[in-house]
Order: C-alpha cells, then structure tokens, then sequence
C-alpha cells in the first residue's frame, strides 16, 4: 500500500503548491529574496555543473554551518568533484554562499513532486546525495533511489516528539527511509527512533557540530568588539526566536542588571531584525544596530543594547561576550545548538524547551557548562550572579571546551559511510 500513500502525498502536494507560492510572496514582503528563483522550486535551473557531483543538501543555517566540516572532508576525499549545496530558504543560500564562495554551486532543492525532483537529479546527475539532519522528503528518497543515485542521511536526530508524528504516516515514511543507502544518527535515542521508522542498518556517528573549527577572524573581531566595548559586563541572548526578547526585556525591567551592563542581541532570522528595534525603542532603551557599528571605535557607553543586526556573525558576538543565553528555548520551540558558545568557553543559559537538543543539553548542564532556566525570570537572575562570579564563569567555560573536546570524530564516522 506504500505506492497508495506516495500518491497521496504527491496528490496533496500538487494542490499545496499555490499555497506554497503564496506563502513565499508573502514572507517576500519582509525578505525579498523569498520572491526570487522560483523555477528552482520546480526544479529549472540555470546553474550548470561539468565533471562529476556530490549533492548534499542542508536545509538552513544552522545545517549549512554545520556542513562546513563535511563539505572540507568531501572536497579533500573528492577534489575532482563539483559539490553542489541545496538549502530550502534564502538565509540558508546566504549563508552558504558566505561560507563557500565558489568553491561549491548553490541551488535551492526543489519541492517534494515527483516531477521537479526528476529535473533536479537529471540536471544535475549527482554520484550520491548527503541529507543534513532530519529531511525526509519520501518523493525525493524514492526517485534518487530509482535513479540509481545514493542518498545517505547524516546527522541525524530525531525528537521523540517527531518520531510520534512520524509514526502516525509511517506507511509513507518507512517505505522512504528503507531506501536510503547509509544512515548515520547522532545518538543511540535517534538511531532507535529511526530504525523504529523503518529506517535500515542505522550507525550512530555523534553530532558533527562538535567537529566545527572556529573562523579565526570573526573570532579575532569579537575579540577587537570586545576592547571596543570596554570594562562593561556584557552578556548576549543570541539566536532569539520572536516573544523572546519581550520575556527577556520584561524580566530585566523587573530585575535590573548592575549599572554598564551591556546586552548583545541577535535575532535568529533577519526579517526580524527591524521588529526587534522597534521593541526595543519602544520600550525606551538605549541601543545601536551592528550595522551602523563598525567596532573600529569605542561603543558609547550610553549604549545598553546592541541590536546584532548581521549575518554571518555569531561567532564574533560569542567571542566578544562574557556568556551567553541561546533562544529558541523560553518559546516551545527546542532551542539552538549550545555547542558553538561552548566551543568558544562562553558559560551558557538556556530556559526550559530543548528538545532539539535534549542529549547535548543534559550533557552540558551535567558537565557545569550550561545551566537550564525555568523561564525568562529566571534567566536574567542567573546572568545578574553569574556577571559578578568571575570564577564561576571560568569553571563554566573550561567545562564547555571539555565538553565539546569529548565529542569530537564525528565527520570522521560519516566519513566512513560515505563513498
């Protein structure tokens, strides 16, 4: 019955489509670039590739930062190939191309039709596919699958929470994921979830996160914001997700922080970045956009927010920090990765939702490189003690660089699985 459900699915799909449009002209409104190369959507591409390709595919961000590593491993393994890097949204494209230049072809992955994903494999002829983390697209998997073309899924978790959805279309999902040629889980959790789904033969590789190097200059340039900024106390919320900043701003107002605190805030998504300054003035505080800020001179020290309004740039606002609360965690939404902060010694806070996570984050804690927070409240009451704890923050940051040093090999396990 699997072929019944595939038919569903693509039935479903093809009547999706203008709401799938609808919604990229309308997210275009805030970022433009949602209204641009609509054709590779559907699989018209204009980029042309000569000699051999390895596809792999990162989604956004996050798993295109985290592909570094991987695309440096393929690309020593494989220096006669052409890689070429999907991703799904348009910060992810940016970020790819500011990560890699030319040294790989950037396109979107079309939409899971039957037909568009057909284009794709016969536009670009890949020897084998990488999937980054959790993309299960049953179209895509069937037709690589019978195009003769290998697709392995790296990376990847799988939440107890997903694999519950997962399960309730498991005549869709199993049959796709058995036809996957490698898999490789990030923990033993993920590598059972997965097999339960019907994936085959599944390894567990860690997380490739850990394996990481840092960027020597945007550290380099923290550290020269950092000077800039002077003797202040600064902590950052970075890759905040929307309703943070109010419960954050809120529990500051009900719980100032000591006089020159400054707080470095960076919005996950750069649509929002000017709904952030508007909150931000709204609520009357003094701040500076990064972008009007060029760290070459002295911050004000009327300055009591600098609003990180760049991309790309995560690394500096770590380095330039005292510690650091990762979003995506007061909301239900299962946080951000806290590898990065604890790659670089930076102490991490982090409230309740950490699903995504949930291994990383209960080792971290338990190795006294983060702390876990009830809520927004409390957040900012454990930045006001862990400011005036010098020592404190030292243990945290020596346990962060342990904790990332003791997961480290991943991206030699994936490599491994892959041809």
């Amino acid at each position: 019955m699997s072929w019944l459900w595939r038919l569903l699915y693509s039935l479903a799909w093809y009547l999706a489509l203008p709401l799938a449009f609808a919604y990229l002209w309308r997210r275009g409104g805030r970022q433009p670039d949602y209204r641009r190369d609509w054709p590779e959507r559907l699989g018209f591409y204009k980029q042309s590739v000569t000699g051999p390709v390895i596809w792999l595919h990162a989604v956004s961000v996050g798993e295109t930062r985290a592909a570094l590593v991987l695309v440096n491993a393929l690309q020593q393994r494989h220096p006669d190939h052409r890689i070429v890097l999907t991703q799904m949204t348009p910060t992810g494209r940016d970020t790819a191309r500011q990560l890699f230049g030319d040294r790989v072809t950037v396109a979107y992955l079309p939409y899971d039709l039957p037909g568009a994903v057909g284009r794709f494999l016969r536009h670009f002829r890949p020897r084998f596919g990488v999937l980054m983390e959790m993309e299960l697209w049953p179209n895509l998997l069937h037709g690589s699958a019978d195009a003769g073309v290998p697709l392995y899924l790296v990376n990847a978790r799988l939440s107890e929470k997903s694999s519950r959805g997962y399960q309730r279309v498991s005549g869709l999902v199993g049959p796709a994921l058995a036809r996957l040629a490698g898999v490789a889980a990030q923990g033993p959790r993920d590598a059972e979830r997965l097999t339960r789904l019907g994936a085959k033969a599944v390894q567990v590789s860690g997380n490739i996160k850990f394996d990481f190097e840092l960027d020597a200059g945007l550290t380099g340039l923290g550290r020269q914001w950092r000077q800039q900024m002077g003797e202040r106390p600064v902590w950052a919320a970075a890759c905040t997700r929307e309703g943070e900043e109010a419960l954050l701003l809120d529990a500051l107002a009900r719980q100032p922080l000591p006089e020159g605190a400054l707080l470095v805030l960076v919005p996950r998504h750069p649509q929002r970045f000017d709904e952030v300054a508007s909150l931000l003035a709204q609520r009357g505080l003094r701040y500076l956009r990064r972008s009007q800020w060029q760290g070459e001179a002295a911050l004000p020290a009327q300055v009591q927010v600098l609003l990180g309004d760049s991309l790309g740039e995560l690394a500096a606002y770590y380095a330039a920090v005292d510690l650091a609360f990762v979003g995506g965690s007061l909301v239900d939404l299962g946080s951000h990765s806290v590898i990065e902060p604890c790659a670089q010694g930076v102490p991490v806070l982090l409230g309740p939702s950490s699903f995504n996570f949930a291994d990383a984050v209960a080792e971290a804690v338990a190795l006294g490189a983060a702390q876990q927070c009830a809520d927004a409240d409390a957040v900012v009451a454990a930045v006001s003690s862990l400011l005036a704890a010098p020592a404190a923050r030292q243990s945290m940051a020596q346990a962060g660089l342990a904790f990332v040093a003791g997961h480290r090999g991943a991206v030699a396990r994936v490599m491994a699985l892959l041809p």
